[in-house]
């Protein structure tokens, strides 16, 4: 397996199950009603809408879509080091690396 493919296969993991890292909400995403941010939710865990625009590095890092009532969403994998403290030297390799998946709206970008 490619470093590529094994940086994709950690960061689908963690956003498809919420497994293996951090999931953080900012406070647009938290304050939602519940319905809306369920949908929110199952969008990130379930989405598949990777392109060259948005996923330029091949790594299934960063995604984006519309919900209706809540507009424009954003969600994002960082790489930090295993104290969260530093970027990981090396995102492909689970023992240095601690993922953070971030749900926010569009408009705290």
């Amino acid at each position: 397996m490619s470093r590529t493919d094994e940086i994709i296969r950690l960061n689908d993991l963690l956003r498809e199950t919420f497994l293996t890292g951090r999931v953080l909400l900012t406070e647009g995403i938290r304050v939602l009603p519940d319905d809306l941010r369920e949908e929110v939710i199952t969008r990130v865990r379930t989405y598949k809408d990777f392109t060259i625009d948005n996923d330029p590095h091949q790594e299934r890092d960063f995604g984006g879509f519309e919900i209706e009532g809540v507009g424009g969403v954003f969600w994002k994998i960082d790489y930090y080091d295993s104290e969260l403290c530093y970027l990981s030297p090396d995102p492909a390799d689970p023992q240095v690396t601690r993922r953070v998946l971030t749900i926010m709206l569009a408009e705290e970008y």
